[in-house]
């Protein structure tokens, strides 16, 4: 990984990208614009992110057949509704055309120590997420912050049926770190299981896409992270990797997500 040239590590990170819209004031026009970034002269993104109410737009939009994977959020961001409404806006978005869920831990109960909490959650939201849609896990780990617990809510959602566990929500004070992507990497590794992972909030530039993407080929291997093992979730990173593989040099985006 570390003789990859710059424009070789921007193209991976497009084929890698969650091209993400979780902003307030997000509208029909914002997913009209996001649906064509997603397709660029250099290859498409490997999905969008976007709220729930948009999803029926967008996939009308890409049509049936489009590789660029509709992610939704639910439970989100604050982790906190109850199970029974996370499982109908599930379904509902389901039906409405996502491929990826990507669900809001009860973070805030784990804090507390309720365990349990997060099993249910995952677990009732696994049960409506047949193949091939996707579920992935935001554990907050900015506000988990103790090794410990971000160690052990990694476990807790493999255990209760994740496809890929993603480090945050992008909409508190702490977002995606390197320290908190070696706990999880180290914990998929630990589980044996076949989990991605999905860092989300902050990474902005393809130098910042690198670290990440060094850090999972150093605990898996130089092959692992591919579309259904790895994700970056961003909305500014998009533009950056353009730069680079237009050969206009790397930039810094000032991008929330």
């Amino acid at each position: 990984m570390n003789e990859t040239t710059p424009r070789q590590m921007a193209a991976k990170a497009l084929s890698l990208l969650d091209l993400t819209d979780l902003t307030d004031n997000c509208d029909a026009a914002a997913i009209e614009l996001l649906c064509q970034q997603a397709v660029t002269p250099f290859g498409h993104t490997a999905a969008i992110c976007i709220w729930p109410r948009f999803v029926k737009q967008a996939r009308a939009l890409l049509g049936s057949s489009s590789p660029i994977r509709i992610a939704t959020v639910v439970n989100f961001p604050s982790g906190g509704l109850p199970v029974d409404d996370v499982v109908a806006e599930t379904r509902q978005a389901i039906a409405d055309g996502a491929d990826e869920i990507d669900l809001v831990i009860p973070y805030k109960a784990l804090i507390a120590g309720d365990e349990a909490a997060v099993r249910e959650m995952v677990v009732a939201v696994r049960a409506v997420c047949a193949p091939p849609v996707l579920l992935k896990v935001i554990l907050e780990t900015g506000e988990l912050k103790d090794r410990d617990l971000i160690r052990n809510a990694s476990h807790l959602a493999i255990a209760s049926g994740a496809d890929f566990i993603k480090t945050s929500t992008g909409k508190v004070a702490v977002n995606a770190t390197l320290e908190a992507a070696d706990i999880m990497l180290n914990a998929i590794r630990e589980s044996g299981r076949k989990v991605g992972f999905k860092p989300a909030g902050g990474v902005r530039t393809v130098g910042d896409a690198a670290l990440y993407l060094n850090l999972a080929a150093t605990i898996h291997g130089p092959d692992w992270a591919i579309p259904s093992t790895f994700r970056f979730g961003a909305s500014g990173l998009l533009g950056d990797i353009l730069a680079v593989l237009d050969g206009r040099g790397s930039g810094s985006s000032n991008a929330t997500y």
